[in-house]
């Protein structure tokens, strides 16, 4: 055998050995990484939307409290805002 036909025997194997190792590498992707991405954007859309309910029924109460006292959210509003006012000069 010509060290030629060493050298391309060589790069054959090596070639055979990559192609095995990108295999096994999508295999496990497939298996354990995937799987593990998937549960974590599942927890975070579920919490995303459990923080959104959780929004819109705090703005319902205050919502409330304002139609059942007015006077008292437009003194506690002018307040705030005279407060950024002073903040920001």
């Amino acid at each position: 055998m010509s060290t030629m036909d060493q050298v391309r025997s060589r790069a054959n194997d090596a070639n055979e050995q990559i192609a095995q190792l990108r295999e096994q590498v999508e295999a496990l992707m497939n298996e354990r990484v995937s799987p593990a991405f998937s549960h974590a954007a599942s927890r975070a859309e579920t919490m995303a939307r459990s923080a959104s309910d959780m929004a819109r029924q705090q703005a319902k109460v205050v919502s409330g409290q304002v139609r059942e006292q007015p006077l008292m959210a437009v003194l506690i509003a002018g307040c705030a805002g005279f407060l950024i006012g002073r903040l920001f000069r």
